[in-house]
């Protein structure tokens, strides 16, 4: 694939009005080249979600994850700050920690350089022959940190503009259930899928297919028709869309209502909707009375994307008699859905790779593609004029008067 000013140019019909708009290129999907383009547009300078606060509660307690294969850790130094480091040991580039757990420093297995808690070099045995090396000049690269809600997100761009004053409107919509303090699932392991990160996070707030690809019982109770798209500010970090319930307090499971505690300050208006939040790149939210419902993303190559999937609930609900057996029951109803979307993604970019695949039209359910169109080309043209740089300086035309 080519990149060139005509092509970011033709990605403005992505971007006009959502009833005149049409989809992105497929080859935005299927592309390796693109995906490199990405990183550097996207992945490299914007704010990425790597989990939530409490799962490193404590001094000392960490995990660990990637972005685009960047493996990063995540930990609370014994002073109770929260930080991201590299997990590259900066000798041989093995990783000084896999997994999560608790530890007063970080031990690189293959040759035991350790690290303090803040990514410092503490020991390395057997350097002391070694020329002009000083371990106070060694450490673990340090990212960013902002938490939202309970999340804590990293950058890997030093420079980046703060996060949460992008997230105003979301903050607002969702202040009613106290998410910094819900109850939730700890560390997740990772599902691997054979399709490209924007397929899942457009799937993941499309109010148009639930009412088709979800027929029955439970989807239609959130009918599609219902959806409202709230206006949002120009340079928001997300978007989001409410959806109607026909009844109050809907939930996934067979009863159709809230088995798990209702989120307590919830209005009428929230208890009588789902709302569904998305932060680019790698958050998704599905919010119901009774649980939250989250999926942080992360892209390995053009067509590979991993999912960790969690919830929350209500602080205090994890101690109610039979939690597990009802949070059970809303998880089995909700897989179904969920393996129906998986499938759906896997076909999708089968047909993305097709040279039949063009450039469809959006219903006025599909907003949310609308809205997430608009968050990437922006970056996408920003990145493109860092790359290609100014437009070269034409001759006048010879006859024309200036």
């Amino acid at each position: 694939m080519r990149l060139t000013n005509e092509f970011f140019d033709s990605l403005g019909s992505s971007i006009v009005d959502v009833n005149e708009a049409e989809t992105l290129p497929p080859q935005c999907y299927s592309e390796a080249s693109f995906f490199e383009f990405e990183k550097d547009a996207i992945f490299r300078n914007e704010w990425l979600c790597v989990g939530r606060e409490a799962w490193a509660k404590n001094p000392g307690d960490y995990f660990t994850t990637s972005h685009i294969g960047e493996p990063i850790i995540v930990v609370r130094t014994e002073d109770g700050v929260l930080k991201a480091l590299s997990s590259v040991c900066q000798h041989r580039a093995m990783l000084v920690a896999e997994g999560h757990g608790h530890t007063r420093a970080f031990l690189c297995p293959y040759h035991h350089w350790s690290y303090s808690l803040d990514g410092q070099l503490i020991g390395a045995p057997a350097m002391d022959r070694a020329c002009n090396f000083d371990k106070r000049a060694i450490r673990l690269p340090e990212f960013k940190v902002e938490t939202w809600l309970g999340f804590v997100f990293i950058n890997f761009d030093p420079d980046a503009p703060a996060l949460k004053p992008r997230l105003t409107t979301v903050t607002e919509a969702l202040k009613n259930f106290d998410l910094e303090s819900a109850d939730g699932s700890g560390p997740m392991n990772t599902e691997r899928f054979p399709w490209n990160w924007k397929v899942s996070f457009e799937n993941l707030n499309d109010g148009y297919h639930a009412n088709r690809l979800h027929q029955g019982p439970v989807h239609d109770i959130v009918p599609s028709h219902l959806s409202i798209f709230p206006d949002l500010p120009a340079d928001t970090a997300g978007y989001f869309r409410f959806n109607g319930t026909t009844h109050s307090d809907f939930s996934t499971n067979p009863t159709l209502k809230a088995v798990l505690p209702i989120f307590p300050k919830l209005t009428g208006d929230e208890r009588n909707r789902m709302m569904f939040a998305n932060l680019p790149p790698t958050l998704s939210l599905v919010i119901r009375s009774d649980t939250v419902a989250f999926i942080i993303l992360h892209a390995e190559t053009h067509e590979t994307v991993s999912h960790e999937r969690g919830w929350l609930v209500a602080k205090g609900a994890t101690q109610q008699k039979l939690f597990q057996e009802r949070l059970a029951l809303n998880i089995k109803t909700n897989a179904e859905i969920v393996a129906q979307d998986l499938h759906v993604d896997a076909q999708i970019q089968i047909g993305v790779r097709s040279k039949y695949a063009v450039r469809g039209r959006y219903s006025w359910q599909e907003q949310a593609q609308w809205q997430f169109n608009n968050w990437l080309v922006q970056r996408y043209r920003k990145q493109w004029g860092r790359q290609a740089g100014p437009a070269p300086l034409q001759p006048p035309a010879v006859g024309i008067d200036r």
